[in-house]
């Protein structure tokens, strides 16, 4: 190439960004990286990586050659990711904020600072793929099943989508470790991180404990038995089973070793009546929905999916599961699957795909217990009326 392309590469101190920044030198652009620092409230804390990684993103820096700049995007963060993210959770949701800062932060504030520095494209350690098509930019998975994080990027759009770069999304995890010693990254055999980008590493429930106000309420389960307290709602979430401190309810005149020692899940949380549902058994079909629906929708090519046949995630690290996709009136959707989903989730993202190609999604509106109950309801009516 004449002049070298500027691509600007979001160091997080990881060794997949570190990984991708050499990949680029070696294809001949001009690198120039860049660390976003997006949490400041407790940074000092002994969860919070920040300092460490902002000195393994400038090792790395160092090792390659290149420059790198030190970017604060907290108060960005905090007003277009955090505070979202709170409304959710109060409002009894559970939501996905690596979603939310991936389009709101990492492929836009990011992207604007890129561009501002002259940057044609900027480059993320993200596995996943960028394909053009006719003009069109499509999402595809990373080559590394295992590692594909396709899904926390469905809701990118076309104008990103053709400024973005994804070095390692064509390779195996494997392979870009042994890059990384190879070329002796400092930060070569650094455990990934784990958890929330802002929370770390730290208890969540003693996090969420410093913003939401605990309001307990009862457990009950199916049959409408009150088993303990919730401390709050918004400490739960569907499918949870840890931390529910109740035990097992044995019925009357049941046989011993029976179904009482099977673990409780968070199967439901009712807003209104502050009551927190729970069933036993992992298989309980208020943990089962064949459906779902979704709003606040997000389409990589602009569009929604123009065949029924699909394939979708409803949660990440899932195996895809076969759907037919019906639009809504409303700008939503519905998905009916093949075979029932396991603990589906409001404020979670419903993923829709056809083959490796991400097609985008939305945010899920109904779960598998609201869809069970109603249909166990009149039943229940029963029981408790007999």
């Amino acid at each position: 190439m004449a002049s070298k392309q500027r691509v600007v590469v979001g160091l997080s101190g990881g060794v997949d960004s570190a990984v991708s920044a050499y990949l680029l030198k070696q294809q001949g652009y001009e690198v120039i990286g860049i660390f976003m620092k997006n949490w400041e409230d407790d940074d000092d804390s002994e969860y919070c990586s920040t300092r460490q990684d902002f000195l393994d993103a400038a090792s790395v820096a160092d090792v390659l050659g290149i420059d790198i700049e030190h970017v604060n995007f907290a108060a960005e963060y905090k007003d277009r990711v955090f505070a979202e993210f709170l409304r959710e959770y109060q409002a009894g949701r559970t939501p996905n904020p690596d979603i939310l800062c991936n389009a709101e932060i990492k492929f836009k504030a990011f992207l604007d600072h890129a561009l501002r520095l002259g940057a044609e494209k900027i480059a993320t350690g993200h596995y996943a793929r960028v394909r053009e098509r006719d003009g069109a930019f499509e999402l595809l998975k990373g080559r590394d099943p295992l590692k594909d994080q396709s899904y926390f990027l469905h809701r990118l759009n076309q104008a990103q989508l053709s400024k973005t770069l994804f070095p390692v999304g064509e390779l195996p995890k494997t392979e870009v470790r042994r890059i990384a010693a190879e070329i002796n990254l400092p930060n070569a055999k650094k455990k990934d991180s784990t958890g929330i980008c802002f929370i770390g590493e730290r208890p969540f429930r003693d996090f969420l404990n410093r913003y939401i106000a605990k309001e307990p309420g009862p457990i009950k389960d199916h049959k409408g038995r009150v088993l303990g307290q919730h401390v709050g709602l918004s400490f739960y979430t569907l499918g949870q089973r840890q931390g529910l401190g109740i035990g097992g309810v044995k019925e009357k005149g049941a046989q011993k070793g029976g179904n009482e020692h099977a673990p409780w899940f968070v199967a439901r949380k009712d807003v209104e009546k502050n009551t927190l549902w729970v069933v036993q058994g992992h298989d309980h079909p208020w943990l089962l929905t064949p459906r779902l629906t979704a709003q606040d929708t997000s389409w990589v090519a602009g569009h929604a999916p123009t065949v029924p046949a699909l394939a979708a995630k409803t949660r990440y690290r899932q195996a895809d599961a076969a759907c037919r996709y019906e639009a809504a009136g409303d700008g939503g959707f519905a998905l009916q699957f093949g075979e029932p989903q396991w603990a589906v989730t409001p404020g979670q993202s419903a993923v829709l795909y056809d083959g490796e190609v991400c097609l985008g999604g939305g945010v899920i509106t109904s779960d598998a217990a609201s869809v069970a109950e109603e249909a166990a309801a009149p039943q229940r009516a029963r029981l408790l009326s007999a």
